[in-house]
């Protein structure tokens, strides 16, 4: 499996930029008790590997959404597999998402939970695609922009696959 995509992000690199978005977010939150929300499947392992790295109280639940399937590129349809169990009324929330690629998934979800009056909204991406900041889309915290290339590893799937690998690659043609 590894000799089928480059690196792009090592083990270390993600590993270091995770525990300095953790220190931030532990600073902005300090005295609150955030609801850390992970996006299934792809942002799982940043997630937990995140919380570890926030000093403070929290909780986490998770959602899942669909906009690819076997795909390369989103299919432009986005679709809730599975709903929050945490009622986020009044509650300081963080969206924890893998990669903010067209910026349709992200736009969906952020306007769903909103609709749900949480005290704060805020979004925490691994990776945000040069593609989605040149059109104005933005995290409040960011691991890394990368090129508009499709990424593997690190929780990040083609088909299902990849997702175990412990670096960012770039699939390979």
């Amino acid at each position: 499996m590894n000799g089928t995509t480059e690196v792009l992000l090592s083990e270390e690199q993600l590993q270091t930029r995770i525990r300095e978005l953790g220190r931030q977010i532990g600073q902005d939150y300090a005295g609150k008790e955030p609801l850390l929300v992970g996006v299934l499947k792809g942002a799982a392992m940043f997630l937990v590997d995140l919380i570890r790295a926030v000093d403070l109280p929290l909780a986490i639940d998770f959602m899942a959404v669909s906009s690819y399937g076997a795909a390369t590129e989103s299919s432009g349809v986005v679709r809730i597999l599975k709903d929050l169990e945490t009622p986020i009324e009044g509650r300081d929330v963080v969206l924890v998402e893998d990669i903010i690629d067209s910026g349709l998934t992200i736009a969906y979800v952020l306007d769903m939970l909103r609709r749900r009056g949480p005290a704060s909204l805020k979004v925490c991406a691994l990776l945000v695609k040069e593609k989605a900041v040149e059109a104005g889309l933005k995290a409040d915290y960011v691991g890394f922009t990368i090129p508009d290339k499709f990424v593997v590893g690190y929780g990040l799937d083609f088909d299902e696959k990849y997702r175990n690998l412990p670096y960012l690659g770039v699939l390979a043609s």
